[in-house]
């Protein structure tokens, strides 16, 4: 039987790890040779000066200052010192909403822990119903509700909390609602000038066989936004310059590592065989092998790019268009455009280095079929994933195994065994078989088609949330319930099952505990220690870095992994809101992780991500959702807990909390969610109107022009193109229409035969 010593030896473990990670961090962050690993943010916004330059010889790489070794915890007030504004400032409003789903976790469960503890621990501890029962328990669970007998009028008491946390719970979530919506309506209005605020963009272009898809868009805009519409830049199919382009890069690195190999040692010219791996074929001179190669990458790169400018084909049918105003681009992204309802599609363009290029050159029509083909790969990957899941849940109970297992029951029962497979290896195994979920699901969302990084994200963490719901938490409850029990269930009548995996809801409280602790406590420990970065970043420099920008490029400073942080936090709030009527002894731990990790990734937007993207807080609606649907689990399962508990009076009265939860749900959803999915005309007038009076003369057009080219033609991949090609860079010549149909249109087109006579024709040249 696991005791509390058990969870305390387990808790010792996790405590000391993360304690490791957190001392080994304060040393090595100290250190001048890894200033670039822990402070890559300040050098990206040249804040920062490499302290490689300065100072004797031993002390550009050792830190000689023995009183910063005294002061080696002062990260946790200076992480917590910047004041949010100048945080939103500094990191982005994403960033700073992010670290705000943390807060919200003790908001919530710091008063739920404080009234169950003081209310239904009690409660339940004063009971003898396991103690004269034949079910497996451990001493945590005689703190459950499954210590309460049943039919007991104690239920009332799990009833009224359960009603409690639910209205508390959400009256966070309102609050919370509110003031990140007044957050994001003013981080749009004090924001900079940025081309996606000025930018839809437009999709299903119907083709014509009279003319191309950039004819096509700009009479079509000139037609039904005369007054304006501005610019465009059409969507051209690059994905294959664009590998050519990685692909050179990868070479130039591989040579550039020769290189500085052979300058080490000129005695003796370094060589590689062509073959598989490098481990078969010719031996050739590497530097002379990747000189040649990169040659020949190049002229491939300058007929690739040639191809795509000259090929009609290559233009897919979709453009990025650009309005004088905001309020034009807002009424543009906001309404329908044709009769048609499938063609001509507008929504806000994502910000340029948002943009997933690749997927533009995915088929509108094809998105459909390729979200089905996910949906059902899905599915399939989701429940593929029950059978480790549930072996390795029967890891979390010693009696489970030893019952299955008889044999090994002299090996387990070792003190240190014991403690160690009970608080350490369900939880770190689990971590393992997810290690490379999050890629999957990423690969997923690639392939259905979204054409932003942000959305990405959002599309991986929803999937990632469902698979958590699914494997880890209904998972762990079905899979160790079943094996846990099985004795009891071959010996009990077919009515007597639905009791006794109720009352083992509870009793998977001990798994949860040790994988809060291990994922939680020393995985937010080991997030700050940058282990894996700190290892890469100093093998680059020993073999590929010749100068400072190499130097810089060495740097990883990551980002917060929206699409892997997000659902975790969220499987805590599931099992916070789910066991805090249940089994409250999970709270603790539950606070301790939201704790520690606001103040870890505080440190770490301050001084180490940066920002991929910034889309004001979009997020949010999803993690307001994804509490929500917490909050009914919790509520569904107790119902269904204490229906196996005879306990016909409280019970009813617990369907109406659902109900009252969904109402709220519709609520907020009317009342805020518009601000993240619209953009008030109102908003938008106000800045136009207050930029025309700041800055008469500006000229938009210059800044919105290459805006959105892909990148692969602006030479920023391209180290041999200091500058975008001037196809993409001068002003497009003007292509006389072809289409007759021009001649019943209400505004004549500028490139037709009346266009001459129009004085703003050149107000609207054709990309």
């Amino acid at each position: 039987m696991a005791t509390l010593s058990d969870i305390g030896v387990a808790a010792a473990i996790n405590i000391l790890t993360a304690f490791a990670f957190f001392f080994a961090f304060a040393i090595l962050r100290i250190q001048p040779v890894n200033d670039r690993v822990y402070f890559p943010k300040w050098y990206i916004k040249g804040l920062r000066s490499s302290p490689f330059g300065t100072g004797a010889f031993v002390g550009k790489f050792v830190n000689l200052d023995f009183r910063s070794y005294v002061r080696f915890l002062n990260w946790m007030p200076a992480a917590l010192h910047m004041p949010e504004p100048e945080l939103i400032d500094h990191a982005g409003l994403d960033s700073a909403v992010y670290l705000r789903i943390y807060l919200i976790g003790l908001k919530i469960f710091v008063p739920i822990a404080f009234l169950a503890f003081t209310i239904l621990v009690p409660v339940n501890w004063t009971n003898s119903t396991l103690e004269r029962s034949n079910l497996t328990y451990s001493d945590l669970d005689k703190l459950s509700i499954s210590n309460i007998p049943t039919g007991s009028n104690r239920f009332w008491t799990h009833l009224v909390m359960a009603y409690a946390s639910t209205f508390w719970t959400c009256y966070v979530l309102k609050k919370e609602y509110e003031i990140v919506a007044k957050m994001r309506l003013h981080f749009l209005a004090s924001e900079k000038r940025r081309p996606d605020q000025f930018t839809v963009l437009v999709r299903n272009v119907p083709p014509d066989a009279d003319e191309s898809v950039s004819e096509l868009v700009e009479h079509f805009f000139l037609v039904n936004h005369p007054n304006d519409y501005l610019t465009y830049q059409v969507v051209y199919n690059a994905n294959q310059l664009s590998h050519l382009v990685n692909k050179k890069k990868k070479m130039k690195n591989w040579l550039d590592y020769y290189q500085i190999k052979y300058s080490r040692n000129k005695s003796r010219m370094p060589s590689l065989k062509t073959g598989f791996l490098g481990l078969f074929g010719t031996r050739v001179d590497a530097i002379d092998h990747y000189t040649s190669e990169i040659e020949r990458l190049s002229r491939e790169i300058s007929l690739e790019r040639d191809e795509i400018v000259n090929n009609p084909k290559a233009i897919m049918p979709a453009a990025f268009v650009s309005f004088k105003t905001r309020w034009g681009a807002a009424v543009c992204a906001q309404t329908q455009q044709s009769r048609n309802p499938t063609m001509w599609l507008t929504e806000w363009a994502p910000e340029p280095r948002d943009v997933y290029w690749d997927n533009l050159a995915i088929p509108f029509v094809s998105l459909a079929l390729r979200r089905l083909v996910i949906a059902v790969a899905f599915f399939f990957l989701t429940f593929f994933f029950m059978v480790p899941i549930a072996f390795v849940q029967s890891l979390a109970n010693i009696e489970g195994i030893e019952k299955a297992l008889p044999f090994l029951k002299p090996i387990i029962e070792m003190k240190v065994i014991k403690s160690f497979i009970q608080g350490f290896l369900p939880g770190i195994a689990l971590k393992i078989f997810l290690i490379f979920l999050p890629s999957i699901l990423m690969l997923m969302s690639k392939f259905e088609g979204f054409i932003s990084i942000s959305g990405l994200e959002r599309r991986s963490a929803a999937r990632y949330y469902i698979f958590q719901f699914i494997n880890v938490f209904l998972g762990s409850i079905i899979t160790g319930t079943a094996f846990q029990q099985l004795d009891n269930f071959i010996h009990q009548s077919a009515t007597e099952i639905p009791k006794t995996i109720g009352v083992s809801i509870p009793m998977k409280a001990t798994f949860f505990i040790t994988y809060i602790m291990v994922d939680g406590w020393a995985g937010v420990a080991g997030e700050i220690l940058r282990l894996k970065p700190l290892i890469i970043y100093h093998l680059k420099m020993f073999f590929m870095v010749k100068t400072e920008k190499d130097m810089e490029e060495a740097m990883d400073p990551g980002t917060l992994g929206f699409n892997t942080g997000e659902p975790q936090i969220q499987l805590y709030f599931l099992l916070g809101l789910v066991y805090a009527v249940v089994s409250p002894i999970l709270l603790p731990f539950i606070i301790v992780f939201f704790a520690l990790a606001f103040v870890v990734y505080r440190h770490q937007i301050i001084n180490v991500y940066n920002q991929e993207y910034e889309s004001a807080a979009a997020f949010w609606p999803d993690v307001h959702g994804r509490i929500i649907v917490a909050v009914i689990v919790s509520q569904l399962l107790l119902m269904g807990l204490l229906s196996t508990k005879e306990a016909a009076q409280s019970t009813p009265l617990l369907i109406a909390l659902p109900v009252l939860t969904i109402w709220f749900h519709l609520f907020c959803k009317g009342r805020y969610e518009p601000a993240f999915v619209r953009y008030p005309l109102q908003e938008a007038m106000m800045k136009d109107t207050l930029e025309r009076a700041r800055e008469p003369k500006l000229n938009l057009k210059s800044f919105l022009q290459n805006a959105y080219i892909h990148p692969v033609f602006k030479g920023e991949d391209d180290s041999d193109s200091d500058e975008a090609p001037e196809e993409f860079e001068k002003e497009p010549d003007l292509v006389p229409t072809k289409r007759q149909s021009r001649r019943n249109t209400p505004l004549p087109s500028k490139h037709g035969s009346a266009a001459s006579s129009q004085p703003e024709a050149q107000d609207y040249p054709l990309l």
